[in-house]
């Protein structure tokens, strides 16, 4: 693995059907061995840090809960193999607190009592079976928002709701957000005077070059401004979620392929001077086919 690339979001299932055809079937067959070795193989290319994606997903759950019924998946108890053979490798892992709602209506997600209802309640379930692994660093919300210019106050108030519910949990679990439209944002003192009153420990901004919508050699400019922003205001670590993959075909409607190695270096090799960690969506991408 790229020696900047230190972190990666991680999924037992990847939400998209069409964009996990190659290698949704792999996952859904591992059994527990198999995925304690996944997570040994990343931690040997240097990853130190894990997203978990969701921990239910279209209505099923990935643990024990009178939420929704269990995923079918072969692996006996998916977070419980996750944070233990993390903590074994001394890595950290953010626990999703979202998709409890509809995955493909964030917004909707966003603003439901309902969805926070049983957001808030499978927190609470997760950190009762869980929470006596090291490993549970702390949370990430996968309801994400594009930035136009500036953060909505919808946006801002979501974040620090569900902060506010982790805080209740533990004082030492750690928020992680990946908002979109990185190269929109307008890094002046507006956007600063928002990081400011944002209660989240880390924004990991999502490039945008798998999808389309930025070009690598925009990289730079996009996250040094972001920089200079987050060192005014002095609250959350800037991050950087760089896409390593490609699509098949037409994006967001096929099939998705791990990006060319050399490409995901050049984005890594571009927003590396201006973040303090880059993580990439997603390693286990790399299990399906690679673009040629």
């Amino acid at each position: 693995m790229i020696k900047q690339v230190t972190g990666t979001w991680f999924e037992f299932q990847h939400h998209s059907k069409i964009e996990g055809t190659y290698w949704n079937p792999q996952l859904r067959e591992m059994d527990d061995g198999q995925w304690r070795q996944l997570i040994r193989d990343m931690k040997a290319e240097g990853m130190e840090v894990l997203v978990l994606l969701a921990t239910a997903l279209d209505f099923k759950a990935y643990f024990d809960t009178d939420i929704y019924p269990r995923a079918e998946l072969a692996c006996t108890d998916p977070i419980g193999v996750l944070l233990s053979e993390a903590e074994a490798q001394n890595m950290k892992v953010f626990m999703s607190c979202g998709y409890y709602g509809d995955w493909n209506y964030p917004a909707d997600n966003r603003q439901s009592a309902e969805v926070e209802r049983r957001a808030f309640l499978a927190m609470e379930q997760i950190c009762k079976q869980y929470g006596q692994y090291k490993s549970l660093y702390g949370w990430y919300l996968p309801d994400e928002a594009g930035v136009q210019g500036k953060m909505t106050d919808e946006f801002m108030d979501y974040i620090n709701r569900y902060s506010a519910q982790m805080h209740k949990l533990s004082k030492e679990y750690k928020m992680l957000v990946a908002p979109y439209n990185t190269r929109l944002i307008l890094p002046n003192d507006e956007y600063v005077a928002q990081l400011e009153r944002l209660d989240c420990d880390f924004i990991a901004y999502q490039d945008e070059v798998g999808v389309q919508r930025c070009q690598v050699e925009e990289l730079s400019k996009v996250y040094e401004g972001l920089k200079k922003a987050h060192d005014k205001a002095g609250r959350s670590k800037l991050w950087a979620d760089i896409e390593a993959f490609s699509f098949e075909g037409k994006v967001y409607d096929s099939p998705l392929l791990a990006a060319p190695e050399e490409r995901v270096r050049r984005q890594a090799e571009a927003v590396f001077p201006f973040v303090d960690r880059v993580l990439i969506y997603e390693y286990q991408v790399r299990l399906g086919r690679r673009a040629q």
